[in-house]
């Protein structure tokens, strides 16, 4: 269940598009997003000479999902400077150290393998990570230390604008909204995260020859990383998936381009712009 939490902002350098940090309440965590345009300056602080684990974002890509990379170091500035040199699809790198300095190599290293599970699990990105790293072995205690960072942490990015570590859920206490064409039925709701279609749904198997290049991307990004499955002819959504608009969902869904307001519909047939 969620609940109320405060999430502590500061901009050293007053400017809202430059560097961050962040302090969540009653945590002895510290983030720093770092926006690669400001990383020669952001070198020397002190977030970045403890252990830690840190986050490479890049812009969305033709599928329409952001490109990541996560790491580990201790410290985690020298790994960095490594990636500032050698990789070139980042624009913001997101660290996470401990103020206290009590997170040690095991730490972020179990801390680096669980996010790049769940953000496999997740499947709202395109992972930059070669293999995902073996989960080191913690004492009881450790793990359950490490697990509660994970926590805090996970409550953080999203405020950030980064959401690919968490599955999308419908809420199962609303009536879904659905679309019935060419053999297909697909249901979805709109979140706060935006429009959510349900695991179970369907999808057309082909194409319109009109259909924009972008819902043929993010089709196939789809399918290539398991969420849509062929299913005799048609595809399956294997589990909740978010998408950024009401559109965007109908269109993956139809495979064209298509209105989302008014092709998602109740079960009385109001379409969802009459509905909001």
């Amino acid at each position: 269940m969620s609940h109320p939490y405060s999430i502590r902002i500061f901009l050293p350098g007053g400017d809202p598009a430059g560097l961050r940090t962040i302090e969540k309440s009653n945590w002895t965590g510290a983030g720093l997003v770092i926006p690669r345009t400001t990383f020669a300056d952001a070198r020397s602080r002190r977030e970045l000479k403890r252990a830690g684990i840190y986050i490479l974002v890049g812009p969305p890509e033709e599928s329409g999902l952001p490109r990541i990379y996560i790491g580990e170091g201790d410290p985690v500035g020298p790994r960095l400077d490594q990636h500032a040199s050698k990789k070139d699809f980042w624009i913001t790198a997101i660290a996470f150290t401990s103020k206290d300095e009590n997170l040690n190599k095991a730490h972020v290293q179990y801390l680096e393998s669980r996010l790049v599970e769940l953000a496999t699990k997740a499947k709202r990105c395109v992972l930059d990570n070669g293999n995902v790293p073996t989960l080191p072995s913690l004492a009881e205690a450790e793990a359950a230390d490490a697990e509660g960072f994970l926590s805090e942490i996970q409550l953080c990015l999203p405020i950030l604008g980064l959401s690919v570590f968490t599955p999308a859920a419908a809420s199962t206490n609303r009536k879904p909204l659905q679309i019935i064409a060419k053999g297909i039925t697909a249901k979805g709701l709109p979140t706060s995260e935006g429009f959510v279609v349900i695991a179970g749904s369907s999808a057309v198997l082909g194409e319109v020859a009109s259909c924009p290049s972008a819902v043929k991307s993010t089709r196939a990004a789809l399918v290539q990383n398991g969420v849509l499955k062929l299913s005799g002819d048609s595809y399956v959504f294997t589990q909740d998936y978010v998408f950024g608009s009401p559109s965007t969902a109908a269109s993956v869904v139809q495979g064209r381009s298509a209105n989302g307001r008014v092709d998602w519909k109740d079960s009385k047939g109001r379409t969802l712009n009459e509905i909001q």
